[in-house]
């Protein structure tokens, strides 16, 4: 592996013996945060990124709860449904590539964010680092159109989970969906009120859900190709040599087999994204500077077995001229897996599968939800939103910031009504590429700290979590997001294909985010930290308030347990 973990000792977060002009907290204007009873900030206060703040949230959240979310918290539809579309679009080879490319993008993000998450696990995650060390209208900017991506997603999961409950349900009907709404929708609400321990449980149970549906998966797939279906049929690589290794998308030739792998980085972000979750808990799990080390280590293995295992084997049982791969349904019916073990004779699995999907849809609404709770809370706690949604309740809920949050819920019920449901969907997709903008400003922002902590004489190698082949991860992903931001719209320049609707819908996230940097910098005016300015001490936790020791096992399970999740 390329990174270094060392366990948690009572050492400051830097090291002590660098010149003592280095490394201090932001000498700029700060004041002194009063706070009330609840943990958030007087009324009468005004808040920036450099106030010693009283983070009101509390660390309840276990290690095993963030190992498995970052085992598989963005397990969902992207993967189980949407990755027959890529290979009917880039074939198996131009399917693998794409993934490969993407998820190295998800890891060198991830590593980026993961430094910074172990070094200052506070409130606020990426989003608070963007505003603390790249720029105060980066950090605001990004925070909104992250909350604005999230908010709409919410309920676009929501009504994924309806669809997935109509595999069963023949006579599905408005008024059934609506039930189905509601009642999924009160679900994943009352996890988020009772709390981020509950969170950690449900989300704990349902990843579990998602790796044992795509172990089986795969290994069931493996069989299939070997021959050990009912058809016994021994399928190996038949299909990358006929009809082929690459689809043609747009073009017979050469062009058109690199447009067909290019397309697929929109759809196989799509699987990828979330992946960033683990800073945001961060501030609310035990002993952070070891639970998100190790979460940010074991991505890479579940990028190579999830991801990049589950597309390969789909693409040596399916061939991407199967007419049924771009027939989507919404349901079990429409995933590429279902349709190999179709064509292989196995007719049991369909029910099997729409189950566990239906729990990764209810499972990404329930994560959503609470990232962008913590995202408006952190927000407000530095003053970038309204004060209101600092407030906290005495066992650290960001009560105000949930119940705000549950209203978007309601957007789903516009797809009860066609017209509204065309408004939904318009809107789903301008937010779809919010998450590139969002992994490109993660690794701009990764640039600034690593530069700032050289500045200020800190040695990375003495931190907790820090990879050895950095810049060069941050600079990939930056790379990459760029190209993917620039190009994705590329269809509507080709002859017959201009719409004006595509063309907003796919690049209307940049003007947008240019929009609010410009409005936060023209409004706050704020000012340009030198890079041995940056704050690299205020309201970040010594190694001794986060320590936690988790309490040893007393059986051979509970040790097995612990091996396995912690």
């Amino acid at each position: 592996m390329s990174t270094h973990h060392a366990e948690p000792s009572t050492t400051p977060i830097y090291d002590d013996d660098v010149d003592d002009t280095k490394g201090k907290a932001y000498d700029g204007p700060t004041t002194t945060v009063n706070t009330v009873e609840d943990g958030s900030p007087a009324d009468d206060v005004e808040v920036d990124v450099h106030t010693h703040l009283r983070d009101g949230v509390v660390r309840n959240m276990e290690q095993r709860h963030i190992q498995m979310i970052a085992l598989a918290g963005t397990l969902g539809t992207g993967l189980f449904l949407g990755s027959g579309k890529t290979i009917a679009h880039g074939g198996p080879a131009g399917s693998l590539i794409a993934y490969l490319i993407t998820g190295s993008m998800a890891y060198a993000m991830l590593v980026c964010a993961g430094e910074m998450a172990v070094f200052a696990p506070i409130s606020g995650g990426y989003i608070h680092y963007a505003e603390r060390w790249l720029h105060p209208s980066a950090g605001f900017a990004l925070g909104w159109q992250v909350i604005f991506q999230y908010c709409i997603s919410i309920p676009s999961e929501i009504i994924s989970a309806g669809i997935l409950i109509s595999f069963w349900d023949k006579s599905f009907t408005i008024g059934h969906q609506a039930a189905y709404i509601i009642a999924m929708s009160a679900f994943c609400i009352a996890i988020q009120f009772m709390g981020v321990r509950w969170f950690g449980e449900s989300e704990f149970i349902f990843a579990t859900i998602k790796i044992a549906l795509v172990v089986g998966l795969i290994i069931a797939g493996l069989v299939v190709d070997l021959g050990g279906g009912p058809d016994g049929d021994r399928i190996g690589f038949r299909y990358w040599r006929d009809p082929g290794a690459f689809a043609p998308y747009h073009s017979p030739n050469s062009l058109g087999k690199f447009l067909g792998t290019f397309t697929n980085f929109v759809q196989a972000a799509g699987s990828y994204m979330g992946t960033e979750l683990i800073t945001i808990a961060a501030a609310e799990v035990k002993n952070p500077r070891v639970s998100v080390a190790k979460a940010v280590q074991r991505l890479f293995w579940r990028i190579i077995i999830f991801y990049i295992g589950s597309i390969l084997i789909v693409g040596m049982l399916v061939p991407y001229n199967d007419p049924t791969l771009l027939q989507s349904t919404g349901t079990a019916a429409s995933s590429p897996f279902v349709r190999a073990f179709n064509r292989a004779g196995i007719k049991a699995l369909p029910s099997i599968i729409n189950a566990a999907v239906l729990t990764s849809a209810i499972s990404s609404g329930n994560s959503l939800t609470y990232s962008v709770t913590r995202m408006v809370y952190g927000m407000a706690l530095r003053g970038h939103a309204p004060k209101v949604f600092a407030r906290t309740t005495s066992k650290g809920l960001p009560i105000v910031s949930v119940t705000a949050v549950s209203f978007s819920y309601a957007l789903a019920f516009l797809s009860l009504s066609k017209g509204s449901s065309t408004v939904l969907n318009w809107l789903s997709n301008i937010s779809a590429l919010s998450g590139y903008i969002c992994w490109c400003i993660i690794g701009l922002t990764y640039l600034r700290f690593k530069k700032g902590v050289e500045a200020q004489g800190m040695d990375r190698k003495k931190f907790h979590y820090y990879n050895r082949f950095q810049p060069w991860p941050a600079y990939w992903v930056i790379f990459w997001c760029l190209i993917v931001i620039i190009f994705n719209g590329w269809e509507v320049f080709t002859k017959g294909n201009w719409s004006g609707t595509n063309f907003v819908i796919n690049y209307i996230n940049i003007p947008f985010f240019i929009l609010l940097i410009g409005g936060y910098t023209l409004i706050r005016r704020p000012k340009f930290v030198k890079l041995e300015q940056l704050d690299f001490v205020s309201n970040i936790p010594t190694d001794e308030e986060v320590s936690y020791e988790e309490p040893e096992p007393k059986h051979w399970w509970g040790k097995m347990f612990n091996y396995i999740f912690t």
